[in-house]
C-alpha cells in the first residue's frame, strides 16, 4: 500500500497539531478576528518567503479571489491563465466580473507557454494568473513586465518551488497564492494564504477577506468584501504544518530524485528536469507516441501504482461553466461583455497542446513525503514494465 494524503499514512499530522488544536480550544477564542493564531501564521508565512505581508483565507480558491479582487479588474477585463488547473483558478476571475482567457502550454511541463501568453495579451488584459503546475515554476515575469500588468502566482501545488535564479515561487509576481487543502503539501483541511510586498495590495486583500471592514478604524465598510476569514483552529493547525514544510519538501525531492534516476534514459519518457527546484505535488511524466497515457496508466493501476492519465478529464477551457452555462442569473455575463472581436475562444481546439497532454501524453503518479525507497523502486519497476509493451 502506498501512503495517501487521504489518511494519516500520508500526512504529517501528529502531536504538534493536536497541541495546537487543544491550545485554541482551551483559550475559548476560535475566531481570528480576536485571536492570535491566524495573525501568527501570517507573520510566519511572510517571514518564510521573505516578504512584508501575508493574508490568510478560508481556502486556496478564496486566496486566489483575494488576489484577483486586489488587482481590481473592471467588468469585462481579461485575465490570462492556464487551461490545466483546478477550476478554483478560474472561478475568482468570473466572480470579479472578469473574463478568463486561456493561453496554451508547454508540451513537456504543462505550464503556460510564455509565447502563447504574450500572444493572448490584448487591450483589456488586466493581469496574468500563472499556475505552477505539479510544483514546477513557470517564469512569466518578463511577459507581465512587458505588458505592464500584474502577475499573480497560483502556488497551490508549488510550496517552496524555486525559479532557476533561486527566487521562491510566490515572491516573483505582485501576489502569490497558496492552498492548505487536504491534498496539498501541508494542510489544515481547507485554507489559503496570499503573500505580497505591496502594502496597498495587502490591505485590499485583508479588507476583501473581512467584508470591507477596516478593523483598525471603526465599524464601517469601506469597500466590497466577503467573509473569507480563516478560523483560529485552522490557523493553529496550519502553523504546525508550516513548520514541517521544509522536511516535507526534502523528503519528496529525495524520493523523486530516486525515481528520476531510475527512469533516466528510458525511451519515450520525458521527466521534470530540476529535482531540487520542483515541489513534486505529483510526479508528472510526458509520453512520446506510440505510448498513450490511458494505456500506461491502466497498466500501472493494475499493478497497484497510484497513477492516472491526463490529470484532468478535460481542460478548463472545455468546462460547461464556460462554454454553455449561465454565469450570473440566466445571463452569460461577463463573458458577453468584450467587443465581438475579443470574445474568448473556449471549447475544443482553443489550446491544442493542453488538449493533447490531457488526452494522450500526460501521466501523473501520486507523490508523498512518506514514500520509502521500496515504494519508489516498485513504481520504477512498474513503469518500466508498462512502457516496454
Amino acid at each position: 500500500m502506498f501512503p495517501s494524503m487521504a489518511d494519516a499514512s500520508g500526512r504529517t499530522i501528529g502531536a504538534e497539531e493536536l497541541a495546537a488544536v487543544s491550545r485554541v480550544l482551551q483559550s475559548g477564542m476560535l475566531s481570528s478576528v480576536w485571536g492570535t493564531e491566524v495573525r501568527a501564521l501570517e507573520r510566519e508565512m511572510a517571514d518564510r518567503h521573505g516578504v512584508s505581508h501575508a493574508v490568510a483565507a478560508s481556502s486556496g480558491t478564496a486566496a486566489l479571489h483575494l488576489a484577483v479582487a486586489a488587482v481590481a479588474p473592471d467588468p469585462g477585463d481579461e485575465i490570462i491563465t492556464s487551461p490545466i488547473s483546478d477550476f478554483g483558478t478560474v472561478a475568482p476571475i468570473l466572480a470579479q466580473n472578469a473574463v478568463p482567457v486561456f493561453a496554451d502550454v508547454d508540451p513537456y511541463t504543462g505550464n503556460l507557454d510564455p509565447a502563447a501568453v504574450a500572444a493572448a495579451i490584448g487591450p483589456r488584459t488586466r493581469a496574468i494568473l500563472a499556475v505552477h503546475l505539479f510544483g514546477a515554476a513557470v517564469d512569466l515575469r518578463a511577459v507581465a513586465d512587458a505588458a505592464g500588468v500584474p502577475l499573480i502566482e497560483d502556488c497551490a501545488q508549488a510550496w517552496l518551488t524555486r525559479y532557476p535564479d533561486g527566487t521562491l515561487a510566490g515572491t516573483a509576481g505582485a501576489i502569490g497564492c497558496f492552498s492548505l487543502q487536504q491534498w496539498k503539501h501541508i494542510t489544515c483541511g481547507d485554507g489559503g494564504l496570499t503573500i505580497t510586498d505591496d502594502p496597498v495590495l495587502a490591505r485590499r486583500m485583508r479588507l476583501f477577506a473581512d467584508k470591507g471592514w477596516p478593523r483598525d478604524e471603526a465599524r464601517r465598510h469601506v469597500s466590497l468584501g466577503l467573509n473569507y476569514r480563516m478560523t483560529e483552529l485552522a490557523g493553529a493547525v496550519a502553523r504546525a504544518q508550516l513548520a514541517k514544510l521544509p522536511g516535507v519538501l526534502a523528503d519528496r525531492r529525495r524520493t523523486a530524485g530516486r525515481l528520476v534516476d531510475a527512469l533516466a534514459g528510458l525511451p519515450g519518457l520525458h521527466l521534470p528536469a530540476d529535482v531540487d527546484a520542483h515541489a513534486w505535488w505529483l510526479f508528472p511524466i510526458v509520453l512520446d507516441p506510440p505510448l498513450t497515457n490511458h494505456e500506461v496508466a491502466g497498466k500501472l493501476a493494475a499493478a497497484g501504482i497510484p497513477a492516472r492519465a491526463g490529470y484532468l478529464q478535460q481542460p478548463l477551457h472545455w468546462a460547461p461553466a464556460l462554454t454553455e452555462a449561465p454565469v450570473y442569473g440566466n445571463s452569460r455575463f461577463p463573458l458577453t461583455v468584450p467587443p465581438a472581436d475579443r470574445l474568448p475562444t473556449y471549447g475544443p481546439g482553443a489550446c491544442p497542446v493542453a488538449e493533447r497532454l490531457i488526452e494522450q501524453t500526460l501521466l501523473v503518479i501520486d507523490w508523498n513525503e512518506r514514500y520509502t525507497d521500496a515504494h519508489v523502486d516498485e513504481i520504477a519497476q512498474a513503469v518500466r514494465a508498462a512502457v516496454a509493451g
